[in-house]
């Protein structure tokens, strides 16, 4: 194949012109099509909650891993190996059969704050719609109460594109922001409208 080149472009200039506009184009094609490949995103959900006691007494009562069966209301029972040293773990059991697995992370009675996840190879997103499921909840001063700050981050249930209803986005943020709201409200009860 014989290749005219106008006396400006030198040999070779072309075919770096032509090679760059295919990566170029190539670029483009790879791009929009990982783009249209993209599966869910990471979630999040942030409640707090003012509670009138001081932080230490609130701290006192959610501030240990296996002391979730004491607050959060929908928890029958729970059971825990480890204390609160990293790597410690507790099983939540929500009614006969229906039991979450969780594994702490961090725990700092100093800063009023721990972090846990649920693994993902031992949950049943029947029960929660999520997964790759990690949390925080921390207790800080609020004037002469406390405030509370529960916040965790995760993937929807179904892990594909095009989930069903009942494991898509909307239902994994709905079950969480429930869970958080409930639990942090009937810790407020607790303190502020005993009995």
């Amino acid at each position: 194949m014989c290749y005219y080149y106008p006396a400006f472009i030198k040999p070779g200039q072309q075919m770096i012109r032509i090679f760059t506009r295919r990566q170029f184009v190539l670029g483009l094609l790879l791009s929009s099509s990982v783009a249209f490949a993209h599966g869910p995103s990471r979630l999040k959900v942030k409640e707090t909650i003012s509670i009138q006691a001081p932080p230490a007494e609130v701290w006192a009562m959610i501030g240990n891993f296996d002391s979730a069966h004491t607050w959060l209301p929908m928890v029958e029972s729970s059971t825990a190996e480890g204390g609160n040293d990293e790597g410690a773990s507790r099983k939540l059991v929500l009614g006969p059969g229906v039991e979450i697995f969780e594994i702490l992370k961090r725990h700092s009675d100093e800063k009023m704050s721990y972090s846990y996840k649920i693994p993902t190879s031992e949950h049943d997103v029947s029960i929660l719609p999520v997964t790759n499921y990690a949390s925080t909840i921390s207790v800080k001063a609020d004037g002469d109460g406390s405030m509370v700050m529960w916040k965790g981050a995760f993937y929807r249930g179904y892990p594909n594109n095009d989930p069903p209803a009942d494991l898509n986005d909307d239902a994994a943020i709905a079950a969480v922001t429930s869970v958080y709201k409930a639990g942090l409200e009937h810790l407020k009860k607790l303190f502020e409208n005993p009995g």
